[in-house]
Order: structure tokens, then C-alpha cells, then sequence
């Protein structure tokens, strides 16, 4: 089946919004401030806020990839070549005076394919495929750690049923309103009290359950490879600044 602006020429598989090459726009602009003010202006937690909108894409993204990809482990194959690619540029982006002892803290393609590879074992019924790649999201250094499992879960056993998708959605980011701290600088005080900063996670449910049909057209790779070349560039400007 192939998507043309958002719709797929057979029929749908999901009541979801299918515009994804929007939605993967709106993921990477979302990212590119989280990293680039995360790194450059961290007295700004704004950047980080509107960043929380990415991963959740991305993972939606991902799982529309898994129903409607031709060859899933192509489609896997090519998210694990590009987290390996982008590994030592996300270290050199983040953690450049300690790259060695940073190598295995993967950076998030890692978790994106980790995610998709247990939620493909579920789909498949191949339930040691789900549980060991569960236990390495969990014990091992992933971002987010079991959260793009938990995500991606959602939005495939919910892809007929939006709104219990939507609800199912809002509430796994609800914890996060009594997950804050004073102390961190990046949660959002509201009334003295502390939000925890992933509640700006729920900025991206319109995104995904809203249904949108832009003209947007970009080739598939430019997503792939926007992602380590941005984290390069990062990694440049840091070390022309000297920081």
C-alpha cells in the first residue's frame, strides 16, 4: 500500500492521522530546538518543553511504518544502520570531553528501533522477540527506556479505536504531573507546584489524532539522515566555541 498526502490508495489500516511526512516535519523541527537549547540556552527550558513533542512522533511515525512497509526488517535495517552512524556524532554533540565513557548511551534511533523490534515480535505473536527486547529497553542505557514500547503499544492496539487511543495516551503522560521537582529547572511550576516537563508530551496528541492533509513532499532519507548530520553540526558549532 502506498500514502499519498496522508491517505493510502487500498484503504486504511488506522483512523489516525496518516500525514506523516508533516508529522515527521513537526518531529524534527520539535527535536532541533530541544537540542540545539538544550545545549546552547539550557537556562531556557522552553526548548526542552516543545521538544517533548518529537519522541512521541517519532514513535507513531514508526508504527504507522511497521503496518504499512512492504519489508519490516528493511525497514528495520535502515533505522539500525542510521543509530549506529549517528552514535559517535551524538556523543560528540552532547558529551564531547567524555566520548569513550559515553559510547553506550544510546542515543535515541537506538530506542526507536529497540521499540519497533518488540512491538513487530507482539504484532507476530513472537513473544520472546517482545520479551527480550522489553528487558534490554529496560536495563540497558536507552533514552526514554521503556516508554517508545509502551507508545507504540498504543498507538497499534488502538489504530481502529482513536479515541481510546487518545485517552490511553493522555493518561500514561499524567504521572508527570506529580513527577516534578523544584529543584530541576526544566519541570513547569504552576501555583508553586511542580509539573514534571514530559506532560508537554500531550503537545503532540492533536498532531497525531487529528487528521491533516498538507501538500508536504520530501524524500524519505532526508529524515534518516537529518538526524545525524543535525547532531554533527552541533557538535561543530560546540567545538568552534569552545564548549
Amino acid at each position: 500500500m502506498n500514502m499519498r498526502n496522508g491517505t493510502l490508495e487500498n484503504g486504511a489500516l488506522l483512523d489516525t492521522n496518516l500525514d506523516t511526512t508533516f508529522l515527521k516535519v513537526v518531529a524534527v523541527i520539535s527535536m532541533l530546538l530541544d537540542h540545539v537549547g538544550g545545549t546552547f540556552f539550557p537556562e531556557y527550558p522552553v526548548f526542552r518543553w516543545i521538544g517533548r513533542l518529537a519522541f512521541p512522533i517519532f514513535c507513531y511515525c514508526m508504527t504507522v511504518g511497521m503496518l504499512y512497509t512492504r519489508d519490516i526488517k528493511r525497514y528495520l535495517g535502515r533505522i539500525a544502520v542510521f543509530a549506529v552512524i549517528s552514535q559517535p556524532f551524538w556523543i560528540l554533540a552532547f558529551n564531547p570531553h567524555d566520548f569513550w565513557g559515553n559510547l553506550t548511551n544510546w542515543n535515541i534511533f537506538f530506542t526507536l528501533f529497540i521499540s519497533l523490534l518488540a512491538v513487530w515480535g507482539f504484532k507476530e505473536k513472537k513473544w520472546w522477540l517482545f520479551a527480550v527486547s522489553t528487558f534490554v529497553i529496560c536495563f540497558w542505557n536507552f533514552d526514554y527506556s521503556f516508554t517508545g514500547i509502551l507508545l507504540m503499544l498504543i498507538f497499534y492496539l488502538c489504530r481502529k479505536k482513536p479515541v481510546l487511543g487518545a485517552v490511553l495516551y493522555t493518561l500514561s503522560y499524567l504521572p508527570a504531573l506529580f513527577g516534578g521537582s523544584l529543584e530541576d529547572p526544566l519541570c513547569w511550576v504552576v501555583g508553586g507546584h511542580p509539573v514534571g516537563f514530559e506532560i508537554f508530551s500531550l503537545l503532540a496528541l492533536p498532531f497525531i489524532y487529528f487528521h491533516t492533509n498538507t501538500s508536504i513532499k520530501l524524500p524519505k532519507w532526508f529524515f534518516y539522515v537529518f538526524y545525524p548530520a543535525h547532531l554533527a553540526l552541533i557538535a561543530l558549532v560546540r567545538y568552534f566555541m569552545g564548549f
